[in-house]
């Protein structure tokens, strides 16, 4: 996919997304300004799972292309790479504090198949001597709606749960924009169900591959993330240990039916129109509060923002409560609503560092991990 192009006098630079992940292509520009696409080369990047971007390039005479570079292991670098050289220079990287030893952490990217025979890109990162024989936790993160890609970035917050044995992992399901709009169509509207069972699919295949073990899987996900946590909660057939749902689109038929709200009409290209009745039914089938039934859930952590305009503080909250009266087992099902946040959680530095302590507690607390 041609994600974007970027001229200068003596190259066209060409962003592109091949299997899930961004590369440039450099193609030399004849004298009359035409491209020589035949001699085009692409930058080298080593890691298995990576994301990159243009960086501030203003200058059309430049003989550079700057652009941004992280990774799971590596922090957000930026380089620039010279034209003639053909070689990328580090100019600046964002500083990890601590004694922080990117040699002591290994990521992969692995792929798992689908009910259709689809192939699932699942990137995932973890400390070289985490074992391999299926005992080891794991945080699994989906989100898979409105062809938003999510990135493997660097977060050095996320070191604090790799230390201590976790593994990281991103499930790239249709319904994102991994792999191009094909990728995204193939996971909205009357073909929604194939986001849920995508992230089953890599569940079960992480489970396979000895990376973890059903008791050992947490999932997290927000806002239409929080919709596939609910989706897959009622399909998962006791496959996950845990779940962390943050502003989750829970109530989607009572949502889509009123469309009063601001973003519910604009959202039929996403989900469809329940005034419509295959629309209607389709969503039905997926709708996670509409699908609560009685039986055992994993432990859950749901959380939610008073002021959010874009999944109203009601929905979980009505979610929450008919689980309760539902729920079959005594594991925790605990609801935070942040009086003074919206959809994007707390925005204060530390407040925000409060809100993912709280979400690697109760993480941590549910695997048994203390240290």
């Amino acid at each position: 996919m041609l994600s974007s192009a970027e001229p200068f006098r003596s190259h066209l630079v060409l962003f592109e997304r091949e299997g899930g992940l961004p590369f440039f292509r450099i193609a030399p520009l004849q004298p009359a300004g035409g491209a020589l696409l035949n001699s085009s080369y692409r930058i080298a990047f080593n890691e298995p799972a990576y994301n990159a971007a243009p960086g501030n390039n203003p200058e059309f005479e430049q003989s550079h292309f700057r652009y941004s570079y992280e990774s799971f292991i590596t922090p957000r670098s930026i380089f620039d790479f010279d034209f003639n050289a053909r070689q990328s220079t580090l100019r600046k990287q964002q500083p990890v504090l601590g004694t922080y030893d990117s040699t002591r952490y290994a990521s992969e990217r692995l792929h798992a198949v689908a009910s259709d025979g689809t192939r699932i890109p699942i990137s995932l990162v973890y400390r070289t001597d985490t074992p391999r024989d299926g005992s080891a936790p794991l945080l699994l993160y989906g989100y898979g709606s409105y062809g938003i890609s999510v990135p493997v970035n660097f977060n050095s917050n996320r070191l604090s749960l790799l230390d201590r044995g976790v593994i990281y992992a991103i499930a790239h399901i249709r319904g994102g924009g991994e792999l191009g709009k094909p990728w995204h169509d193939a996971g909205r509207m009357h073909n929604k169900l194939n986001t849920f069972t995508d992230f089953i699919a890599a569940a079960e295949h992480l489970i396979a591959a000895d990376f973890t073990s059903s008791n050992k899987l947490v999932i997290e996900g927000g806002s239409a993330g929080g919709l596939l946590m609910g989706a897959v909660t009622n399909l998962g057939r006791d496959l996950f240990h845990a779940v962390i749902s943050h502003v989750p689109f829970v109530d989607v038929l009572n949502t889509m039916l009123d469309s009063s709200l601001p973003l519910t009409v604009g959202e039929y290209e996403e989900w469809g129109n329940p005034q419509i009745p295959d629309d209607y039914f389709y969503m039905k089938r997926y709708c996670p509060y509409t699908n609560l039934e009685r039986k055992s859930f994993p432990a859950m952590l749901v959380k939610t923002g008073l002021n959010d305009s874009q999944v109203m503080y009601w929905e979980p909250a009505k979610y929450v409560a008919k689980l309760r009266t539902l729920k079959t087992d005594a594991n925790p099902l605990l609801f935070k609503i942040n009086m003074g946040a919206g959809h994007g959680g707390a925005s204060g530095r530390y407040d925000y560092l409060r809100e993912i302590a709280l979400d690697y507690a109760f993480l941590l607390g549910e695997l048994g991990v203390y240290e």
